[in-house]
């Protein structure tokens, strides 16, 4: 039996004055979370009615995958730097039915 993908939306609100950095750091984490085996998604979304907010949409093979998402050099350099920078939640998600490409 194959393992279900993982899901994680995240959501980011910069501080004052950070916005900018906030989004200089998102967009460096990109590249490195989208060549990880396992990503099978890493998009960065940004709200229109509060341009200050990001939502990060990430899609992970399986369970291992998003866990070794999170032991990564570049993972782990985002998460000394995020404090400082925004308010952040996360949600983790299994998935319950898909609509999958054929």
């Amino acid at each position: 039996m194959s393992q279900s993908p993982v899901k994680i939306t995240a959501s980011l609100t910069a501080f004052p004055g950070k916005a900018e950095e906030l989004r200089a750091l998102l967009l460096e984490m990109a590249p490195h979370c989208r060549a990880e085996p396992g990503n099978l998604r890493w998009d960065v979304w940004r709200d229109t009615a509060q341009p200050e907010r990001y939502v990060l949409d990430e899609l992970y093979r399986d369970a291992e995958a998003a866990k070794a998402h999170r032991e990564t050099p570049h993972y782990q350099n985002y998460l000394g730097r995020v404090p400082t920078l925004a308010e952040r939640s996360a949600l983790v998600l299994e998935a319950v039915a898909l609509s999958l490409e054929k």
